[in-house]
């Protein structure tokens, strides 16, 4: 027998689940408010439930904590690990849902809501506080290092400008796929009497509330804003930057995105395209108004410097970080036009990108266009620091040239670069992302710790690496690189923030680059190391267990587990002098470096690792290279900690002489400490400077969806629509479905050759017609740059929507009328089967006339904990539970046409009247309302 619970099935019963769109998106109604609630079901966690039916069913959890801020990282909803997909947020911030069903779990499967790779429902913790597991002891970060040395140009001291600032409006876009219109406003500090065109420096934020009511704590994801509300304004939060750009000269603008994080949770891509669209038509306004200056707003014709276009930076801040890189992106290779909302000419040149605790959902970094990447120690929103993959997701894929930088913010979380997310500073609403549990202060992250950074010092110090970015990018100043490219300097206008970088690209020789197509296809690891898999969920194979708490930025998910082509080596050593070799297939050339760099990884607060290094040619000589120490990051279970640093050894006269560095065959580390671990990410053959950076035209590849009726009978072929534009060759590694058994799909990849014009990717997918209900069922491929191409939209599919009509659903009494400590039972039975589980519910109305009605304490506690959320106390009738319109549900499983409403009585002690129960079953329509069926009634009678 199934037992029933309020709109669920039990643990034998399939689930569907699946992704429409990521993100949160206050907007969205909460199913607890609207007449759809439910319940968890045996097997399924507390705070869990599943609601609705067919294409309309949803997985619904809420949060028993706080509201869940609206924010940058994707809420994801999994099973057993497995994404599941990305869920939308009720308009309170504490409940989600996922609909529209393609994916199975079962009852019992052991579901999670993570975002930025922590647990938003982990037991005891606070929903502002995601974490891997409920923590050890909490680690003491060691002391801190040294302060590095200083560099000897400092990019943080101002120039000699006085900076003028104001603000424009123009009319509102419209951006595909967005029903509302776009806010085209920007913030705009120039530099006063400065000569010349003046370089551009245009901003864009990231993901945050959109409106807030003045003199309340109240704001909300809405767009527009709803009445009485005010737009937060995000954009006006940079402007410690802006005005140390503007002062060096540059003309700043800072651009409003409100109208993008309304609407960004219906975007496959969280909004990416539209960021894109939003920032080029900002900087087509501005090449109109230097062609006609007449036309330009007060603060462009009257107080800033005329803009040079052909020097353009970009600085984006989570979402926004992803926003400029597509924007970079589009204007090299140009996306469909059915995507984009600009179509006109690029009258500008991108010469970088600063990303500022990104997001990067498709991992398509524009590979030819230099970039530094801020990751914050501390972050609480994109705490999976995903922003590594910026740098290491362009290795092979373009020409190598760009520089491609991370910069390490000890102490930094991921609001406080804009003032207006800072408690304090802001006119809205305002919190610090990092959490802190009161019984258990973090040791690195909570403020008043000595490696925490108060606001004014991280604003501080990220004004001077923007600063550093700009003039290395746009102004070619190589004095600057050292603080970005690993060699290990500070800025002493960043004060005390401790900030690391370490850095691929810049013309690097590849030397033992594992997953690189140039050097790493075919790596092979012998002695106290492992070539391991960065993700994997096989322990084994996996170069960080899930069981370890704690992250690694290096090892930040995708799409799919496992992942082939990422890899690193794992080192791991219980005494000193136990050598790991690492040997390439074909030998690679050193020649023309000046050192051996190396990222590598060890466990946050371990300090004095050392390894000796040692490399060896093809015929078999050897040459000591030298000995590198690296210590670990401050980090503990609530940070993304396990992070690579650089080091070096130089090639030197005596090992040019020794080995021939044009056939470097074998990579040797040796340890020199009694044991541990270490992890290395890759390593380079370095030469200092910048070589030019020209950006190739390389092939671009967009996967699109395509949504189609499954028909009545036969089997027809869908080819899932991919666009390849541009000029060129190139290779991407695809991910297709491929169905499985319990009707999930799961994915087999391979490395497909691309050229525009050809059908190099062609993935079909099978749709068998029939005549029985069953759910929309989506099957989606995904694609990521491998060498020599760029993707935009990574993942699309075919969706195949269900066009047969739901069985007609019958309720007949099985038992009506029972004694106290029996249960009450009705049969429901369908006319005909169907391909999925059919779902509906039966909503208590108080008995006719008056009569005695039964109530909470004459059923099974455990029927009401599960139907109605708690048992109340005092009892209740359970026509009012607590939950407004709460139900009991049913589920008839796919394939069978018979299930049972059981509605199990207790005896009370209590002598009672005959007492009633009153129901109405129902089921929904295709349009999701509610279809009521005949009324039924039970009795209950005293057993005393």
């Amino acid at each position: 027998m199934i037992r029933v619970t309020r709109g669920v099935t039990t643990a034998v019963t399939l689930v569907a689940l699946a992704g429409v769109s990521p993100g949160l998106a206050y907007a969205q109604p909460d199913p607890a408010k609207t007449g759809v609630a439910g319940s968890a079901a045996a097997g399924l966690p507390e705070g869990w439930r599943v609601v609705g039916s067919g294409a309309g069913r949803e997985l619904v959890w809420r949060t028993a904590g706080e509201a869940v801020p609206m924010g940058d990282a994707r809420v994801e909803f999994r099973a057993d690990g497995r994404l599941l997909g990305y869920p939308e947020a009720a308009a309170d911030g504490r409940s989600f849902r996922l609909r529209h069903g393609d994916q199975r779990v079962d009852g019992g499967a052991r579901l999670s809501v993570t975002a930025g790779g922590r647990r938003l429902d982990a037991a005891g913790a606070p929903s502002l506080a995601p974490r891997l597991r409920p923590p050890k002891a909490p680690a003491v970060p060691p002391a801190p290092e040294a302060p590095l040395p200083a560099n000897p140009v400092d990019p943080g001291v101002p120039g000699p400008y006085r900076t003028v600032s104001g603000e424009y409006a123009l009319k509102d876009v419209r951006l595909p796929g967005f029903p509302e219109p776009v806010e085209m406003r920007a913030a705009v500090t120039a530099p006063a009497g400065a000569p010349g065109k003046r370089p551009v420096a245009l901003f864009l934020h990231g993901r945050h509330g959109t409106c807030y009511k003045p003199g309340t704590e109240e704001d909300s994801g809405a767009w527009p804003c709803p009445a009485g509300m005010r737009p937060i304004p995000s954009h006006q939060g940079y402007g410690a930057a802006q005005r140390l750009l503007a002062s060096q000269g540059y003309v700043t603008v800072s651009v409003s995105a409100n109208g993008v994080n309304g609407q960004d949770h219906a975007a496959d891509d969280g909004g990416a395209q539209a960021r894109s669209s939003l920032v080029r038509q900002h900087l087509a306004r501005w090449a109109e108004w230097g062609a006609h200056p007449d036309k330009a707003p007060a603060v462009v014709r009257k107080a800033a410097a005329a803009a040079d276009l052909s020097r353009v930076l970009l600085v984006g801040h989570s979402r926004g970080g992803e926003g400029v890189n597509r924007a970079a992106l589009d204007s090299l290779s140009a996306p469909p036009a059915s995507q984009d909302g600009y179509r006109g000419p690029v009258r500008w040149k991108i010469r970088g990108n600063v990303l500022i605790g990104p997001t990067i959902f498709g991992q398509n970094p524009v590979p030819d266009v230099p970039s530094m990447t801020i990751l914050p120690g501390c972050d609480g929103d994109v705490s999976d620091l995903q922003g590594q993959m910026y740098l290491d997701a362009t290795r092979g894929v373009g020409r190598g040239a760009a520089l491609h930088s991370a910069v390490y913010v000890v102490g930094a979380n991921h609001n406080f670069f804009n003032s207006e997310w800072t408690p304090g500073q802001a006119k809205a609403p305002a919190v610090d992302d990092f959490w802190s549990d009161g019984e258990q202060p973090d040791p690195v992250c909570s403020p008043g710790t000595p490696t925490r950074l108060t606001a004014p010092r991280q604003q501080t110090a990220g004004a001077a690496y923007i600063a550093a970015a700009a003039r290395l990018f746009v102004a070619g100043d190589d004095r600057v690189r050292p603080l970005l490219d690993g060699t290990g300097r500070r800025a002493p206008s960043a004060g005390p923030a401790r900030v690391l970088a370490h850095a691929v690209g810049a013309g690097r020789t590849p030397a033992f680059v594992p997953g690189s197509p140039d050097t790493g296809a075919a790596l092979t690891v012998s002695g106290a190391g492992r070539l391991c898999a960065q993700i994997d969920p096989d322990a084994a194979r996996s170069c960080l267990s899930p069981d370890e708490g704690g992250q690694s930025p290096h090892f930040a998910s995708w799409e799919t587990s496992p992942e082939p082509g990422r890899d690193a080596v794992a080192l791991r050593w219980t005494r000193t002098g136990t050598p790991v070799t690492v040997r390439t297939a074909r030998p690679v050339s050193l020649a023309g470096a000046e050192s051996l760099a190396l990222r590598l990884v060890v466990p946050p607060n371990t300090k004095g690792t050392e390894l000796d290094v040692t490399v060896a040619d093809a015929s078999g000589r050897r040459a000591a290279l030298g000995r590198v120490r690296v210590d670990g990051l401050p980090g503990s279970e609530r940070t993304a900690s396990y992070w690579a640093r650089e080091v070096r050894v130089p090639l030197s006269p005596a090992v040019r002489a020794r080995l021939d560095l044009r056939k470097v065959a074998a990579l040797e580390l040796t340890p020199r400490t009694a044991g541990g671990r270490a992890w290395l990410v890759d390593s380079w053959g370095f030469r200092p400077g910048l070589p030019a950076v020209r950006p190739a035209p390389l092939p671009r590849v967009d996967v699109g969806r395509l949504t189609v009726d499954e028909g009545d009978s036969g089997v027809r072929t869908y080819r899932v629509p991919v666009t390849v534009s541009g000029s060129g060759s190139g290779q991407v590694r695809l991910f297709t479905p491929t169905p499985g058994a319990d009707g999930n799909d799961g994915f087999t990849s391979r490395v497909v050759t691309v050229r525009p014009g050809r059908q190099d990717i062609d993935v079909r997918v099978p749709v068998e017609g029939n005549t029985r209900y069953g759910w929309e069922v989506s099957h989606d491929a995904f694609v990521k740059a491998v060498r020599g191409t760029v993707v935009g939209a990574h993942r699309g599919g075919v969706t195949v929507r269900n066009d047969d009509p739901m069985p007609e659903v019958r309720v007949t009494p099985v038992a009506d009328a029972v004694t106290e400590g029996q249960a009450l039972v009705w049969r429901v039975t369908l006319s005909q089967p169907a391909d999925a589980d059919v779902l509906g519910g039966v909503s208590f109305l108080a008995p006719a006339g008056g009569a005695p009605e039964l109530s909470t304490a004459d059923v099974d506690p455990e029927w009401v904990r599960d139907t109605f959320g708690s048992v109340p106390d005092p009892a209740r009738p359970l026509s009012r539970p607590e939950y407004p319109d709460a139900y009991a549900g049913f589920a008839v499983p796919a394939g069978e046409t018979v299930t049972e409403v059981r509605v199990p009585t207790v005896r009370d002690g209590a002598a009672e009247p005959v007492e009633t129960l009153r129901g109405v079953p129902f089921t929904y329509d295709a349009e999701w309302r509610q279809v009521p069926g005949a009324e039924f009634t039970g009795t209950v009678r005293d057993a005393s």
